[in-house]
């Protein structure tokens, strides 16, 4: 009998096993409230320190820059955010390519007395050089530039751009949530003021995430309160979920190179699959993350294609989960310089650490089937 075939792991992850065992206790016997002074918030309290140093050594980062959020989504606008708002208003740029979650509240400074600007990238997704001289030439106080992109899986050279930003006398910020367990995550290697990640792409839960913070950096809080969380997030915090995030970081960082080589092998397959359907296969020449493939079929509408490979049982997307409900083409192939009707065909297919061979056998027979048709369909009605 056919399994449905799960090949969105860009958009989240299945919670591994061993991340919930690790969380169970928490859901039961173990609930104290880690600012308690007594025995279960003493447990909280460890439980929470644990976890950290977990999420810390899978980045490179020592356990006291990390601070924990609800996800990637507040971890980004807590970097931007905070920051601005212990600084005189100056020059914000971020990429052109880069999730809704950095560029809107880095839109929404403006209405602060900040400028905002976007640094454009090339055919291929990268950050284009020219346009990022001429970014630095305006001395920005905030750049925030993602490792990968969730989309094309394309990865930037954050490093060198880091460089770049703190030689101008800026801040760099980097979104390194699609990057954490498909390619190895440094943050002292990146040379970033700021990093983002998040549980439950890497087979953690959701409502956890992480900003790793330089020590040199000040920022201004979200949230005033009780003082969690150095006095930058305040709140009771998720147990729970913040222990699965630590084990989930844990898992991931013993497997990221084992899972990569993995994952390119089913990459290559299914691009050679996807090449002899007449595919366009988008950033194909720069470097990706191992286990992303965007690409469409021109004349075939990607959000028709996702439906109809949704009924057979295959969960693809066609684009990024986070903005599904608009229906404008990709921001991100937008930007790349691809035509709208192209664009609008995109279909993304994400695989993670259960992917088969089999699996991209199954999805391209399946894929073939439907185009077969729906060129049969168009043939009729000419």
């Amino acid at each position: 009998m056919f399994a449905p075939v799960y090949l969105d792991h860009n958009a989240t992850t299945p919670l591994d096993p061993a991340v919930r065992e690790a969380m169970l206790p928490w859901f039961g016997e173990r609930f104290g409230n880690a600012s308690s002074r007594h025995e279960y918030g003493r447990a909280a309290r460890k439980a929470i320190d644990e976890a950290r140093a977990q999420v810390a050594a899978a980045v490179g980062a020592h356990p006291t820059e990390v601070l924990f959020t609800s996800g990637g989504s507040e971890a980004n606008n807590l970097f931007i955010k905070g920051a601005a708002a212990l600084m005189k208003p100056g020059r914000i740029a971020v990429s052109a390519i880069e999730h809704p979650c950095v560029r809107e509240p880095a839109r929404q400074l403006v209405r602060q007395g900040w400028q905002f600007d976007e640094i454009a990238v090339d055919g291929a997704g990268r950050i284009d050089p020219a346009a990022f001289e001429a970014c630095l030439a305006g001395k920005p106080k905030l750049v925030s530039v993602m490792l990968a992109n969730n989309e094309t899986g394309v990865i930037q050279d954050v490093a060198a751009h880091a460089k770049a930003v703190r030689a101008a006398g800026g801040w760099m910020h980097c979104d390194a949530v699609q990057a954490l367990g498909k390619v190895k995550v440094d943050f002292r290697a990146l040379g970033v003021q700021g990093l983002t990640l998040s549980a439950h792409k890497i087979y953690g839960p959701l409502g956890a995430g992480a900003l790793v913070i330089d020590k040199r950096v000040e920022l201004a809080p979200l949230v005033a309160g009780g003082g969690q969380e150095r006095n930058l997030r305040s709140g009771t915090e998720n147990v729970m979920a913040i222990v699965g995030f630590g084990k989930a970081c844990e898992l991931a960082a013993a497997a990221v190179e084992t899972r990569a080589v993995q994952m390119a092998v089913l990459q290559q397959r299914l691009e050679a699959g996807l090449a002899s359907m007449g595919a366009q296969i988008f950033s194909a020449d720069a470097q990706r993350l191992p286990n992303t493939t965007f690409f469409a079929i021109g004349g075939v509408d990607g959000e028709t294609l996702v439906g109809k490979l949704d009924r057979a049982g295959f969960a693809v997307a066609s684009g990024s989960a986070c903005s599904s409900a608009n229906p404008e083409p990709s921001h991100t192939l937008m930007a790349m310089g691809v035509e709208a009707g192209l664009a609008r065909s995109a279909v993304r297919v994400s695989f993670g650490a259960g992917s088969t061979g089999r699996d991209v056998d199954d999805f391209l027979t399946a894929l073939g089937e439907m185009l077969a048709g729906l060129r049969t369909l168009a043939a009729m009605a000419v």
